[in-house]
């Protein structure tokens, strides 16, 4: 493929950044309390002003990551924006209580109030990243320790004792390895430790090791298969939750892997995470009929018991761009870069809507829109944002320039 058309692409990822930007810009700030709203309808009006704290978490942190990295968002009003969130989140996400907590709520009233608390550790990790990422770009030392200290937190739980979360034992609940956590603090281990210092890299060494072998267990069916849901010991299920697929998970965990490679330089994680979590979950994901990934589905040819399974959605398409090209960088394989072009032309024709800014969230399986609001309890300036910011330095660098 030609330097044309990749610059092309380039021009065209980095139009849709900026303009991504300027809507929550515009639309998402909470001047009076402080932190954002995120359920906002498709031309910008507010419609719910519950705050989501894992969304909290994710704008503050996409915010200093665009701030800190790219020259063109280095401005004030990108930085006050982050400033405001991260103290919105200081002051109130943590649930209040009689004694020290480390849990937070998963939503807030506008000013703050605990609405809802989940037995799950999201709300935790998106604050660690908005902590560690502001701390980058403010130089709070203090914030960095929290960040840090919740995180510890956060590996007992997982690894050791699950009960401050409100988990309770029950006999028939089989325990079992689901993705998204060791994915999800593989993750907070690349952000907590990129660019210090070696004490830090040396402490989480282990638990980034751990997070991959646990990530890696998920490959089954003989390396057919990348199922969202095994036991502690690495093997199958059974039952619906044994047989699920989440093709944009599988492809999202293909790039974690290589990033995680690109720090350790394990050449037989790449070949792992390119010829087991990408290339095939496009072949089995992608709808040939009428395009895009498909939610969910099963792996013995059931039809999937959630109701969404069919529809696509945004971050699946956010996730497969990011790891198409990731892996097309990483090899220069031509195929890898052709699915690429196939993800791009769908997502950007059926997603972006260019009249009012912003991407739509949810469409039918035919591929028209489904809900037409840009964000909600789960969408929020994050996935759409994350996905263009990494393509385009992941182009500039196929390019040869930092354009």
């Amino acid at each position: 493929m030609s330097a044309v058309l990749l610059q092309q692409y380039r021009e065209e990822i980095r139009t849709e950044l900026d303009r991504v930007v300027s809507f929550w810009l515009t639309y998402s700030h909470d001047t009076k309390y402080g932190g954002f709203f995120t359920c906002i309808d498709k031309k910008g009006q507010v419609y719910d002003d519950l705050k989501y704290v894992w969304l909290q978490g994710r704008q503050v942190w996409m915010y200093c990551r665009l701030y800190r990295t790219m020259e063109r968002f280095h401005k004030q009003e990108i930085l006050q924006a982050a400033k405001a969130g991260g103290e919105f989140l200081r002051q109130f996400a943590r649930v209040p209580s009689d004694s020290p907590t480390w849990k937070c709520a998963f939503c807030l009233t506008k000013d703050g109030k605990p609405v809802k608390i989940q037995r799950s550790i999201f709300s935790e990790c998106f604050y660690i990243m908005a902590m560690d990422e502001l701390s980058r770009v403010t130089g709070d030392k203090d914030m960095q320790a929290e960040a840090e200290q919740m995180m510890d937190h956060i590996i007992h739980w997982v690894r050791v004792d699950p009960s401050e979360l409100g988990r309770t034992k029950l006999p028939g609940d089989e325990p079992m390895n689901s993705m998204a956590v060791p994915m999800m603090l593989l993750s907070l281990v690349q952000q907590l430790t990129e660019e210090r210092d070696q004490d830090l890299v040396e402490k989480y060494r282990e638990t980034g090791h751990w997070c991959v072998q646990k990530i890696l267990q998920h490959i089954q069916r003989g390396g057919m298969a990348i199922l969202e849901n095994v036991s502690l010991e690495g093997a199958e299920l059974n039952g619906c939750q044994g047989r699920l697929q989440n093709p944009g998970h599988a492809l999202e965990a293909g790039w974690f892997l290589l990033q995680f490679c690109g720090t350790h330089g394990d050449e037989s994680l790449q070949l792992a995470a390119i010829s087991k979590f990408i290339e095939p979950q496009f072949q089995r994901g992608w709808d040939k009929e009428h395009g895009g990934f498909f939610y969910f589905l099963d792996v013995d040819g059931h039809c999937p018991t959630q109701l969404e399974w069919s529809m696509k959605l945004w971050w699946p398409h956010c996730e497969a761009l990011i790891a198409l090209l990731m892996a097309y960088n990483n090899t220069k394989k031509p195929t890898l870069l052709d699915r690429f072009t196939e993800v791009y032309e769908y997502t950007f024709s059926h997603f972006s809507d260019p009249e009012n800014g912003e991407w739509f969230g949810y469409l039918t399986q035919e591929g028209k829109v489904a809900l037409d609001f840009k964000g909600g309890p789960f969408k929020g300036f994050f996935h759409v944002p994350r996905c263009l910011y990494m393509c385009e330095r992941i182009l500039d660098g196929l390019l040869g320039d930092k354009n």
